[in-house]
C-alpha cells in the first residue's frame, strides 16, 4: 500500500476561528440549540455563545468579537455536530486497489474525523506512520486509532499463552491502540486479554465461525474482551437448545455462499427476544460495560442485493478496481453471489429484525453502541456506507440524537479520548461537521450525494451533503474532497475505458 501524499487541502488552523450563527447538536444527546457562535483558538474550542433565538434576528451585541487576525465562517441556517468516528474502518487494500488518499477523502467528505482501523493487512509500521502523520496534520486524513489483527507480525501462529502475552507487549511498545481478534483457544484468549487490559490496550472481536465454539461473546466478555464488531458470537451466546450452529451437512466455510447464507439463519436459532436467556446475556454484557459495534450496513446486500449494487454513488465515486472486487467470485471474500435470491434475502430480513431488536434493547438499557461501516467490501463504499449505518440504526429504533451520540461520544469513550473528543464543548478539540440541512429530519442529507427534494418550481433538486469537515481546527471543503475523488475515478476510467456493468450483463 503506498503512502498518502502530503496535505495540500484545508484552511487553518487559525489563531482564532469563529463559526457564526449555527444550530448545534453537541453529541451529548442533548437537543439542538441555536443560533450559537463557536470560538476556536488553534485546534481547541474556547467559547460557545448563544446569540439569539430561532426565527428572529441575531443579537449582534452578544456575539464574540473577532480578533484582528481572526477568521469568520458564516454558518447561518446550518447545523454543526461533533466529528464522527467510524469504529470499523479499513484503509482499503491491495485487493481493492484503493490508495489511502481516495479512502481518506471519502471519509472526511462524510464528516468522519476519526477511525478505528481494525487491522487492514497493511503492516503495523504503515498504519502507525499514517497515524502519526495524521496527528501532525501532514496528510488529509481522519485521526487513526490502530487496532492490530491478533498475531499480525508474529513469526508463525501464536500457540501458547506466553507467546500471546509477548505479542501483546510488542505491539503495545510499538504504539498500537488495540487488538482485533477473530478467535482463539480459550487459554490464548485469556492470556492475551489479561495482558492487554493490564497495559491499557483496547480490544474488539469478530467472533469468526471456525473459532466461535471455543468462545462466544459470553465467554470472551468474561475474559476481559472490551467489545465486539458485527454480530457473530452473540446469537451463539443465546443458544438454549444447541451449542453449535445448525450447519447443513454439506456446509463448507470456505464456500462464501454457504458461510453467508447460513449466517442469515443464526438469529432464528437463538433465544426469543425478551426471554430469560436473552435478558441474562444482555444484562451481563451491560454489567461488563461491553461495546457493540453492529456494522449493520456491511451485510445489507444479503437482504437486498439489487439496492446495494445499484447505489447511485457507484458511478461517480467507486474506483474500477473496487467495483471489480465487489463482483461475484468464488475466490474473494464478500463476493458470495453464486446463487443468491428471494429465499436468502427473506431469511436475512428476518435476521435483521431480531438482531436490530437486540441492539436497540441494549442501547435502551444503557449499553454502549458505536457506529462502524466495514466499507470496502460487499458493494459498500467508504463514507457513504457510514451514513447508511446511521440510517439502519434509525430503522433499529434509535432516535437521531442517539445515533449522533453513538457516532461521537460513545466512540470516544471506547477509545479513551472523551476528555478531548466526542462532543462540542469548551476545552475540547475542534473536530466538527457542518451541514446545510437538519440531519435529524433526514439523515440522507449527510450523504455526499445529498437528498432529493422537489422545489417550488416542481423540479427535483439535491440538498445537503456535508459542507465543511473540521479536524483539529482545519477547515476542509467536503464537497471539494468529493470532487477530488470523482476526478481520481474518472481518470482511471479515461485511461482504461472502464464502464460499470452489472453481473452477467453487458450494461
Amino acid at each position: 500500500m503506498p503512502d498518502a501524499p502530503d496535505r495540500t487541502e484545508g484552511d487553518g488552523p487559525y489563531d482564532q476561528l469563529i463559526i457564526r450563527g449555527v444550530t448545534m447538536i453537541d453529541g451529548t444527546g442533548s437537543p439542538a440549540v441555536g443560533p450559537v457562535d463557536i470560538v476556536i483558538e488553534g485546534n481547541v474550542i474556547t467559547r460557545i455563545q448563544n446569540v439569539g433565538y430561532p426565527g428572529v434576528p441575531i443579537n449582534e451585541n452578544r456575539r464574540p468579537q473577532l480578533a484582528e487576525n481572526g477568521y469568520e465562517l458564516d454558518a447561518g441556517g446550518m447545523y454543526i455536530l461533533p466529528g464522527f468516528f467510524d469504529m470499523h474502518a479499513h484503509t482499503g487494500g491491495n485487493a481493492q486497489g484503493t490508495v489511502p488518499e481516495y479512502v481518506y477523502k471519502l471519509w472526511l467528505a462524510h464528516g468522519i474525523t476519526s477511525i478505528r482501523e481494525p487491522g487492514s493487512f497493511n503492516s503495523l509500521n504503515w498504519t502507525l506512520r499514517h497515524k502519526e502523520r495524521s496527528e501532525n496534520n501532514e496528510i488529509t486524513a481522519p485521526r487513526i486509532f490502530s487496532y492490530v489483527g491478533f498475531g499480525q507480525g508474529h513469526e508463525g501462529p501464536i500457540i501458547t499463552p506466553q507467546q500471546a502475552r509477548n505479542w501483546v507487549q510488542t505491539i503495545h511498545e510499538q504504539g498500537a491502540d488495540g487488538i482485533k481478534f477473530f478467535g482463539a483457544r480459550p487459554e490464548i484468549w485469556e492470556a492475551a486479554l489479561d495482558e492487554a487490559n493490564s497495559l491499557g490496550v483496547g480490544s474488539m472481536a469478530h467472533h469468526a465461525q471456525p473459532r466461535v465454539v471455543y468462545a462466544n461473546v459470553s465467554h470472551t466478555s468474561e475474559l476481559g474482551l472490551r467489545g465486539m464488531t458485527h454480530w457473530y458470537g452473540l446469537p451463539e451466546a443465546l443458544f438454549t437448545d444447541r451449542v453449535i450452529q445448525n450447519y447443513p451437512l454439506d456446509y463448507n466455510y470456505s464456500d462464501e455462499q454457504h458461510r453467508f447464507e447460513e449466517a442469515g439463519k443464526l438469529w432464528k436459532q437463538a433465544a426469543e427476544p425478551g426471554s430469560d436467556k436473552w435478558n441474562e446475556v444482555m444484562n451481563r454484557l451491560l454489567e461488563l460495560d461491553f461495546e457493540i459495534n453492529p456494522t449493520f450496513t456491511i451485510y445489507e446486500a444479503s437482504r437486498d442485493l439489487m439496492r446495494e449494487r445499484r447505489a447511485e454513488w457507484h458511478e461517480r465515486y467507486t474506483l474500477p478496481s473496487l467495483w471489480q472486487f465487489f463482483q461475484p467470485d468464488r475466490r474473494a471474500h464478500g463476493s458470495y453471489w453464486f446463487d443468491w435470491g428471494t429465499e436468502q434475502e427473506i431469511a436475512w430480513k428476518e435476521n435483521y429484525r431480531i438482531w436490530m431488536q437486540f441492539v436497540n434493547d441494549y442501547k435502551n438499557r444503557g449499553g454502549r453502541v458505536t457506529v462502524g461501516s466495514d466499507a470496502g467490501y460487499i458493494f459498500k463504499l467508504y463514507g457513504f456506507a457510514y451514513i447508511r449505518e446511521m440510517e439502519l440504526l434509525r430503522e433499529a429504533g434509535f432516535h437521531p440524537l442517539e445515533i449522533f451520540q453513538s457516532a461521537s461520544l460513545k466512540a470516544a469513550e471506547v477509545l479513551g479520548v472523551d476528555h478531548q473528543l466526542g462532543t462540542i464543548e469548551e476545552g475540547k478539540l475542534a473536530d466538527l461537521v457542518i451541514v446545510g440541512e437538519n440531519p435529524q429530519v433526514n439523515l440522507q442529507v449527510l450523504y455526499g450525494t445529498g437528498a432529493i427534494r422537489v422545489n417550488e418550481n416542481n423540479e427535483a433538486v439535491r440538498v445537503g451533503g456535508v459542507k465543511y469537515t473540521i479536524k483539529d481546527g482545519i477547515i476542509f471543503d467536503a464537497k471539494q474532497l468529493l470532487r477530488d475523488v470523482e476526478e481520481m475515478v474518472q481518470q482511471v476510467k479515461d485511461e482504461t475505458g472502464f464502464e460499470i456493468t452489472q453481473p452477467g450483463l453487458d450494461y
